[in-house]
């Protein structure tokens, strides 16, 4: 009883602080802005879908399968709803960097963070060295978890996942669409896992919430970390775990970074 309390009174707090102020002011702006996100999303998709055809050539090429694996088309209307499925992915990317854009650059509307910018001596973002610096990081974690799936993880999964099927004495002729999206959702769940960081920091830094707030909600941040490893890795136990176990290893790397430079208000 006195667990369910306290956890409700850490709810209470995160919702009355300055970041649960920023996440209504965050409902407001996207309101405010849904017609040009639908038709910057509808110009990705676009975008996306004319390049899809040349990126699936190029995954399905014989030195980047698995020995003895055949790949095969089990529908009419398979590739090009597989052109699709990319596409649409494509463009939630481009909508996802599209905010974190005008979040740094413009966003920063709430007094309470105004203030700890102020505390900071520092103006809210636009072209700023912090605007740059930040999204220079975004970049290279995204970098860094695109060459995590691509280098490390793909191979070794699909190597063992080949494996397995072959010594049961099973035929291994994958599906377009699986294979290909096994390895669209990968990427995609590397590169947004490994922004866990940069999010980290910023928050703390902008005083969105406190370093005790976080450390109040840390198994929780846990929990959630393997829980969006599950829904944004494909369904198997070995992909959820190792993409989970770095976005909580680089969690726990921001908090460290934290403690030492004291980055944040405790």
């Amino acid at each position: 009883m006195a667990d369910e309390e306290q956890f409700q009174n850490a709810v209470k707090g995160l919702i009355d602080s300055p970041g649960g102020v920023l996440l209504s002011d965050i409902s407001v702006y996207l309101k405010s802005r849904i017609k040009l996100l639908v038709g910057l999303f509808i110009i990705a998709v676009a975008t996306g879908f004319s390049l899809t055809k040349s990126v699936i050539k190029w995954l399905i090429e014989p030195e980047r399968l698995p020995l003895d694996v055949n790949i095969i088309v089990t529908s009419p209307i398979e590739f090009i709803l597989l052109q699709f499925q990319i596409s649409v992915s494509f463009g939630i990317v481009i909508i996802g960097l599209f905010l974190l854009i005008e979040a740094l650059r413009k966003g920063v509307n709430n007094d309470a963070i105004r203030l700890r910018l102020a505390e900071l001596e520092l103006k809210p973002p636009k072209f700023s060295l912090a605007f740059i610096t930040t999204i220079g990081f975004t970049i290279l974690f995204a970098l860094a978890g695109l060459l995590y799936s691509w280098e490390f993880l793909t191979p070794m999964i699909l190597q063992y996942l080949t494996e397995d099927a072959q010594t049961a004495g099973l035929s291994t002729e994958w599906r377009l669409s699986g294979y290909v999206g096994f390895i669209v959702n990968l990427a995609l769940a590397c590169v947004i896992g490994f922004q866990s960081p940069v999010i980290t920091l910023l928050i703390l830094r902008l005083g969105v919430v406190t370093r005790s707030q976080i450390s109040q909600f840390r198994k929780h941040i846990w929990f959630t970390a393997f829980v969006l490893g599950a829904f944004l890795s494909p369904p198997d136990p070995l992909s959820l775990f190792l993409v989970a176990m770095p976005v909580v290893i680089l969690f726990e790397f921001a908090m460290l970074i934290d403690s030492i430079f004291n980055i944040s208000k405790t």
